[in-house]
Order: structure tokens, then sequence, then C-alpha cells
């Protein structure tokens, strides 16, 4: 069901200095911090060549993020993100199966503006997943 691994995301107290990390001390390309107002972040993109790396910062004091920070103030890995090729028959499957979606059940549009949906963490070894349709 689950395809290529789309991206690992890593939420950072200082998005900026997680950027000039990623950028200037291991040579990677990283794209312009993006506002993403629905899900309460700003996103910064490396580009590697098999995968991405999303660098995750609150936006706002209501952000997850921002939780997640208080809890881990360094930062860490936040979730994973796998494709798949139909969103609906992915989430139908897993329910199924007994996992459990996040939020109300709906794909949401993600960063990459493609549907996206969320797992819980206590169904998949303590990883929070993310599901996006290619």
């Amino acid at each position: 069901m689950i395809g290529r691994l789309n991206h690992v995301a890593i939420a950072v107290p200082d998005l900026e200095a997680a950027t000039a990390l990623y950028r200037d001390t291991l040579g990677a390309r990283v794209s312009q911090p993006v506002a993403q107002a629905a899900h309460g972040v700003t996103v910064v993109f490396v580009e590697l060549p098999n995968t991405k790396i999303e660098l995750l910062h609150p936006l706002g004091e209501t952000s997850p993020i921002a939780a997640f920070l208080a809890k881990n103030p360094s930062g860490g890995i936040h979730h994973v993100c796998y494709e798949v090729d139909d969103i609906y028959a992915a989430r139908d499957r897993l329910k199924a199966e007994g996992a459990r979606v996040l939020g109300d059940g709906e794909p949401k549009i993600g960063a990459h503006d493609k549907p996206v949906l969320f797992l819980h963490p206590k169904d998949f070894c303590g990883t929070l997943v993310e599901l996006e349709q290619r």
C-alpha cells in the first residue's frame, strides 16, 4: 500500500538556524520558508536525491509544533510521510484494520498541495505517520 518515503519532518525551535545548518554545513539545497496557516506551521524543504527533509517551525502559539517543542525544546523528528496511490482507499483499509486516523478522517491539503492524512502514533510503533497521495 505505501509507496516511497516522501519526507521526514523535523520540528525545529529556530527555523533560520536549522535552514543554515542544512544549507551551509551539509551543503543541501533548501527551499524558501513557506507559511502553512491551515496547519499552523512554517516549512522549509531540504531537497535530497532520494527524498526530502521537512523543517517545521510553529506558526502561532496554537501550533501543534509549539506543543511538540515544549516537550522537546531542542527539536526532533516529528513524523514520517509515505506516498500512497489512493488516499481514500488507504484510509479505508487502515481503518478496517483498526488504525486510527487523526482529525475528522477526511484528507486535508498538505504542504505539497496534495491530500494528506495523519495516523495515530500509538498504532505505528510510536511514530506519527503522514500519508500523502501521489
